[in-house]
């Protein structure tokens, strides 16, 4: 009886890291035990044991100090790489394509994550400002989508996050984002400014080391004789232009500064941010 248990075990792991590993999304752990069961002919497993076997393999991970993780993000398993590893790969990425959200779009999102189901007149009223661009982008990016209409005069679009949200953000449900005390939190703790510090440091090292590789030497010469002085815009710009964390938290942060109601009525052009995300 044993062995056969054995079996089940080791085959369900099998099975549940190949589907993992190569999903594109993640896999619900009824999915992966309907898939055993149809290409075993075994029963089918139970969602607990889907779950233990998740279990034992982040185990075998960790023993093995591998570097990735099996995740429960948006109901479904996905395989993701530990925070220790995530300065690396931020910087990497922000190299590749920097898709990080304006501050117009994470306003938006915030406000959509933390009050759905929520209309567009009630973002605008939050925000002070038409929030029509803005809201447009997050469902052309699948962060938001309609889910529903107003009971209110007009019946207008009512707004919620998605699936794809709660896996990009690393989230199980949006009742894991965290309360306004846990972000200020965790803005006091040292260890999340370091964090922050370092990862500019590394993507400042990256910068300077591709402009020194493309400058021309006669111009380095001649900007060593001239000498130089700084430049407080450009450093603004090169600060501004760092990665952001893609996690709950930068959500949350947007939350926590305070709104000005007495801001000019709702303006349907776009804001300087949004202006920037309409730039090729």
């Amino acid at each position: 009886m044993a062995s056969i248990h054995e079996h089940l075990e080791s085959g369900l792991q099998r099975a549940t890291e190949a589907l993992v590993f190569a999903a594109d999304t993640p896999v619900p752990a009824g999915e992966i035990a309907d898939v055993y069961a149809d290409v075993t002919g075994e029963e089918r497993p139970s969602d607990r044991q889907v779950a233990d076997a998740v279990e034992r393999l982040n185990e075998t991970y960790e023993e093995a100090d591998r570097v990735f993780r099996i995740e429960l993000w948006a109901e479904g398993y996905r395989m993701a790489t530990v925070p220790g590893v995530a300065p690396f790969l931020k910087l990497y990425f922000s190299r590749e394509q920097d898709q990080r959200l304006s501050r117009s779009l994470m306003e938006t999102l915030a406000i959509v994550a933390y009050r759905q189901p929520v209309t567009k007149p009630e973002i605008d009223f939050v925000r002070g400002v038409d929030s029509g661009y803005a809201v447009n982008k997050l469902l052309e990016k699948g962060l938001i989508d309609v889910v529903g209409r107003s009971d209110s005069l007009g019946r207008p679009l009512i707004y919620g996050t998605t699936s794809f949200f709660l896996e990009q953000f690393g989230l199980k449900n949006v009742d894991e984002l965290p309360d306004l005390r846990e972000i200020e939190d965790i803005l006091d703790d040292p260890a999340f400014n370091r964090e922050r510090a370092e990862l500019l440091q590394l993507q400042e090292e990256g910068r300077s080391g591709e402009e020194t590789s493309a400058e021309d030497p006669d111009q380095e010469s001649s900007t060593d004789m001239a000498g130089s002085e700084p430049d407080a815009a450009g450093s603004a710009d090169r600060e501004s232009d760092a990665p952001g964390s893609t996690d709950s938290q930068a959500v949350a942060d947007e939350v926590v500064k305070p709104v000005d109601a007495t801001r000019n009525p709702p303006d349907s052009q776009p804001t300087g941010d949004e202006q920037d995300d309409m730039k090729p």
